[in-house]
């Protein structure tokens, strides 16, 4: 058997890419390192990706947007204003909008036939005011020269994706979707409580405001007849040192320095990767630009496996409670308990955690008072797809799951018939490395059945 692998894309001085191998797992002979040429900014060869354009033009615009996030976190440290409550009470910052509308206008440039599907419409900046500030945020990080940009440039780069914008109808479509995760969570260092806010485009905005502590996401997907082809996910505050033994313990780490933030991309069949965002401090510390293939864990039994839910949900609500209890951040756990990482993130950051293997399931229970929005979830669903959550099917070999309902089907994303934002899982949703995915959704049905 081959030993996994993790790869490396190192960029040679003469501006070309090069990737190398290096054994994931310690083996019993040494393995020589291989080095290969890569003509592409993008970790494999563009002939081996069929969407390779829209990649790269999607990870510029995911980079651009966390530079753009991180500018106006830095600004409402000492201007006030930039907050605004939208209908349902979630707050919304210039960022929300800044973002959707950069992508927006970065993916219409390259791209204008592809619809964009995404949280906001420009109604909150109208009737508050806010384009002005959208206006600097969005043109400090455009990759194009636009003499001057003006309120309706912005405000129909938001409406391309806000609801109602267009009607997909029953046939597979091709749309972008965009989700400005700012899963933004803090730590009350005093009291060590951690507090969540969940956030429409951005989530948690109000832990967003509290500083450098919150982690939050950028993420576009780009779904093809239906199906998703790529996805990346910027992650700016993402502590990227891999010894922390959860999002609390690297929050914790309050250096803010270049060590934060990575970008993760992934390709069908070309495998799921991540490398350092571009310096988003303006620092003068070299940052790595090396592109790292991401691997999901191997955790083989549901004991072993590191747990990671919902801020809004306890490991009593789900079913799994039953049979295991929850020790939170301890790898030393006993019969019939299971390691609980207290992840204080989004959905997308979950999502993140299980592609780079650094937590084996994701699980959230749905609720009838509350939506799932199909943001929440797209690039994650690659990303841990890619990261090899999803097996072939073999002969000898049974397709395991990566991402489903709690019923095992997968996430149909046109379930939504005629705008494409919202999904139905029964149950909930699983997200697993794949091979302990059958076993726990036995568990769920079981549990279940007998109650």
């Amino acid at each position: 058997m081959i030993p996994a692998m993790d790869l490396h894309l190192l960029r040679s001085s003469t501006g070309f890419s090069a990737i190398r191998f290096f054994p994931r797992y310690p083996s019993p002979s040494p393995l020589r390192s291989r080095l290969f040429i890569v003509r592409s900014n993008l970790p494999f060869p563009n002939e081996k990706a069929k969407y390779h354009r829209e990649l790269e033009a999607a990870v510029e615009a995911v980079e651009r947007a966390c530079r753009l996030c991180v500018d106006v976190q830095r600004s409402l440290f000492s201007v006030e204003g930039r907050i605004i409550e939208k209908k349902d009470q979630t707050p919304v910052t210039v960022a929300d909008f800044g973002v959707q509308a950069l992508i927006s206008l970065e993916l219409s440039k390259s791209f204008p036939s592809i619809p964009l599907v995404a949280e906001e419409d420009s109604g909150f900046l109208r009737s508050n005011n806010l384009v002005d500030p959208v206006i600097s945020a969005v043109s400090d990080q455009m990759s194009f020269n636009m003499k001057s940009l003006s309120h309706d440039d912005v405000l129909e780069a938001i409406d391309r994706g806000g609801k109602n914008a267009f009607a997909m109808g029953t046939k597979p479509a091709t749309y972008w979707v965009v989700w400005v995760m700012l899963g933004m969570y803090f730590i009350d260092m005093v009291r060590s409580i951690n507090l969540m806010q969940i956030l429409d485009p951005i989530d948690g905005t109000r832990g967003f405001v509290k500083g450098s502590q919150a982690l939050y996401v950028v993420g576009l997907s780009l779904v093809v007849e239906g199906e998703i082809v790529l996805g990346v996910m910027g992650c700016p505050n993402w502590v990227v040192d891999a010894t922390y033994k959860s999002i609390t313990h690297a929050q914790s780490y309050r250096n803010s320095s270049p060590g934060l933030g990575i970008i993760m991309v992934a390709h069908v069949g070309c495998g799921t990767w991540k490398k350092r965002l571009k310096n988003m401090l303006h620092s003068s510390t070299k940052i790595s630009s090396d592109w790292t293939r991401c691997f999901v864990d191997g955790f083989c039994l549901v004991c072993d496996a590191r747990f990671c839910i919902p801020e809004s949900q306890t490991w009593e609500s789900l079913p799994l409670s039953v049979l295991y209890k929850a020790r939170i951040d301890d790898d030393n756990v006993g019969d019939k308990e299971i390691c609980l990482l207290s992840a204080f993130c989004g959905s997308l950051c979950k999502y993140l955690m299980v592609a780079s293997g650094r937590a084996s399931v994701f699980i959230l229970r749905a609720r009838s008072e509350k939506l799932i929005k199909v943001w929440d979830h797209a690039v994650g669903m690659i990303c841990v797809h890619e990261a090899g959550g999803k097996l072939p099917s073999l002969p000898f070999l049974y397709q395991a799951n990566d991402v489903t309902d709690w019923k095992g089907r997968e996430l149909d994303l046109a379930a939504d018939k005629v705008e494409r934002r919202i999904i139905y899982p029964e149950g909930g949703i699983l997200v697993t490395n794949g091979k302990i995915h059958n076993e726990i959704l036995e568990m769920i049905s079981s549990i279940s059945s007998a109650v």
